[in-house]
């Protein structure tokens, strides 16, 4: 087979990706972002958290830890948010979201880390609640601003002497996909004041008006009307 019909034809599915997803998820949110930058058609499964539907017997097949998103590709069924990012590049290498410089590749995985480690857990709303139950109303709120500014501090120093309209540079990175979405929640979720971290506020200013992020936003979502 000729080598360059072998690479395009590697960049389509051959069957219609299939996401779980629940529109208020972020991790959800950063998966669908990715999927409308490589410009993947999909299929959307919504997954309503509030009604438990992530502990039915079928999501229980698909990842028994009952989280969002999930993705599924033919036969193969992968279960976070990162991992299914890092499938998507490998897999469907159109619109690259990792750079080919190792260090600008590294500084990437750093600000992904930081979200989805350091920022995305801690203000979980199922951890939120439970703080709530045992400290009082309002402490939930101020454990997830905390954790988030914490980790937003931290992502200012290391983005602010690589960033230019993105986090890295002038085009979208992986990086990227992962802080628009916890910007977004931090802003209107959490009342996160953004003033005191202006790199984090271009970067979010820049991908907020991208279609794929538009098209990504939790509120376009197929389930968002009957779930709000």
């Amino acid at each position: 087979m000729d080598p360059n019909l072998q690479e395009i034809s590697s960049s389509v599915p051959e069957k219609k990706l299939i996401l779980y997803s629940c529109w208020g998820s972020s991790c959800s949110w950063r998966v669908r972002f990715a999927l409308h930058l490589k410009e993947l058609p999909y299929e959307y499964r919504a997954v309503d958290l509030s009604k438990g539907e992530q502990f039915s017997p079928e999501f229980d097949r698909l990842n028994p830890l009952h989280f969002v998103p999930v993705l599924v590709d033919g036969d193969l069924v992968i279960t976070d948010s990162f991992a299914i990012l890092m499938y998507l590049e490998e897999k469907y290498p159109q619109n690259a979201l990792l750079p080919n410089d190792l260090k600008l590749k590294a500084i990437n995985f750093q600000a992904v880390s930081i979200v989805s480690s350091s920022i995305q857990p801690l203000q979980m709303m199922r951890v939120v609640l439970s703080i709530e139950e045992k400290a009082g109303p309002g402490e939930g709120l101020s454990w997830a601003q905390q954790h988030i500014e914490k980790g937003f501090i931290a992502l200012e120093q290391l983005l602010k002497d690589v960033s230019g309209k993105y986090a890295i540079g002038d085009e979208v990175h992986m990086a990227d996909v992962f802080l628009a979405p916890q910007i977004g929640n931090a802003m209107n979720r959490f009342k996160v004041d953004m003033l005191k971290f202006p790199t984090l506020t271009k970067i979010y200013e820049s991908c907020k008006v991208l279609p794929a992020f538009q098209a990504s936003l939790p509120e376009r979502q197929p389930d968002a009307a009957v779930s709000i």
